[in-house]
């Protein structure tokens, strides 16, 4: 298989979802695996006491506000979920936040999330979920090998439109990547979203 990335030049996330190319011939390129399956995430089994307070919220702005742009899903919808997360985590939260471990392995991170012992990153994209997988796995390979990740076993990672959210997991010790068959729609599947998101973040 020709190489996709060129070893002599640089790479940012961004720049590997606008070379359009296969996650999987990525995963395999870095030295992973990848397949696709239904993922069954653990839930959060506890009380989420805000939860249809929420879906109220976005429900009532939805028809007023146009969500063409990332811009705008990452501030009416993305947002607001993060927060949520946050407040039932106490994770801390970091936007647009920059990462290089190499120069195929460098840009900014949208959503990281960390709690002492995990660590979630969430990329937000305006649509073309499929590509934007491909840059989700490029970050979570990165946090595979940055050397400020939490010794967790397993990354979750999450690609969203805003309205439409699906995971990826990384086995660290296989360097397997699994792609998420299955998607969750925001505000109808927030309940099932929130308690991923939870679980995700808990020891």
């Amino acid at each position: 298989m020709a190489q996709v990335l060129k070893p002599d030049q640089s790479y940012t996330f961004s720049k590997i979802f606008d070379l359009k190319i296969p996650a999987d011939e990525l995963a395999q390129e870095l030295g992973y695996t990848l397949s696709r399956k239904r993922l069954d995430l653990p839930r959060f089994p506890g009380e989420l006491d805000r939860i249809q307070e929420l879906c109220d919220r976005i429900e009532e702005i939805l028809p007023y506000v146009d969500l063409a742009s990332e811009t705008s899903r990452r501030e009416v919808l993305i947002s607001r979920v993060v927060s949520e997360l946050v407040h039932y985590t106490k994770a801390q939260l970091r936007i647009e936040y920059p990462i290089k471990v190499s120069l195929q392995l460098q840009g900014y991170l949208d959503y990281l999330l960390r709690t002492q012992t995990e660590l979630l990153v969430i990329e937000a994209k305006r649509q073309d979920l499929d590509y934007g997988f491909t840059q989700l796995v490029a970050e979570m390979i990165a946090l595979d090998q940055w050397d400020k990740t939490p010794k967790q076993s397993v990354l979750l990672g999450a690609i969203t439109t805003g309205t439409v959210w699906q995971f990826g997991q990384l086995d660290r010790n296989t360097k397997h990547i699994e792609q998420g068959l299955n998607s969750y729609r925001a505000p109808e599947d927030l309940d099932d979203l929130m308690r991923i998101l939870v679980a995700a973040l808990s020891p």
